[in-house]
């Protein structure tokens, strides 16, 4: 019990360290990860009851659904998979993403999403808040609602940043983007925050879909590149190898 309550505290120092890392650098494309705090009170922690699955969920639209792609494709999936080549068995990720969907669907789904034995909520949500008549200020409160819902289950929070489309106007895009800053701002020491989710793919029709909005599988091939390194040290200092 005093070797578990020794590993709980050390992967709660080491997301708060690693959190305010991410902080620091909120205007740099390449934010230093960070490891979510202490897992859901009440996990199976008896001999008996074997390894406990470490749960990564991503609560997202259509970008993180995977439209337009197989189902293996996903930068997700491709996560997943990068997980299981380098022997984390224990991992198991959970695409919970949702086409169409806004901060205001994530936020009324995102209980239901924090499956048993989920210990990270990557949210990539807002892409379509624009597109469904929501303001900043919702966008902004809708994903503060979402980062509390996990905060009351335990489950650290790794957000995503999303930039609005160009054809909505400086004024609202200015909002748009800081709504993110206001919201690591809040939570400093408590979320992990990633600046854009499509760095490198936004804007790049060889790594989009026909639309230009949803990546092709190259394009989610290189989302994936991004988060994984960030997302498999965050596993690492909570413990979740195995």
């Amino acid at each position: 019990m005093t070797r578990r309550v020794t590993r709980l505290a050390l992967a709660t120092a080491a997301f708060t360290v690693l959190a305010a890392c991410s902080l620091r650098t909120i205007s740099c494309a390449t934010p230093e990860p960070g490891a979510p705090p202490a897992p859901v009170a009440g996990a199976a922690n008896t001999p008996s009851a074997g390894p406990s699955k470490f749960k990564i969920v991503f609560l997202g639209d259509s970008l993180t659904a995977g439209l337009g792609l197989l189902s293996d494709e996903s930068y997700p999936e491709l996560i997943q998979q990068k997980f299981a080549a380098e022997g984390y068995s224990l991992v198991e990720v959970v695409n919970a993403g949702i086409s169409g969907d806004t901060t205001a669907g994530g936020l009324r789904r995102v209980d239901d999403a924090l499956e048993p034995e989920t210990r990270i909520l990557v949210v990539a949500l807002g892409g379509n808040d624009a597109l469904r008549g929501l303001t900043a200020t919702q966008t902004h409160d809708n994903l503060a609602g979402i980062i509390d819902a996990a905060e009351a289950k335990g489950v650290g929070v790794v957000l995503a940043g999303m930039e609005a489309p160009t054809n909505l106007g400086q004024e609202y895009r200015d909002a748009f983007h800081n709504t993110f800053v206001e919201l690591v701002r809040t939570y400093r020491d408590r979320i992990v925050f990633i600046p854009f989710l499509l760095e490198g793919v936004a804007g790049n029709p060889a790594l989009n879909q026909a639309d230009g909005i949803h990546p092709n599988p190259q394009g989610a091939a290189v989302i994936a590149d991004n988060l994984y390194p960030r997302l498999r040290t965050i596993v690492d200092q909570m413990g979740g190898g195995g």
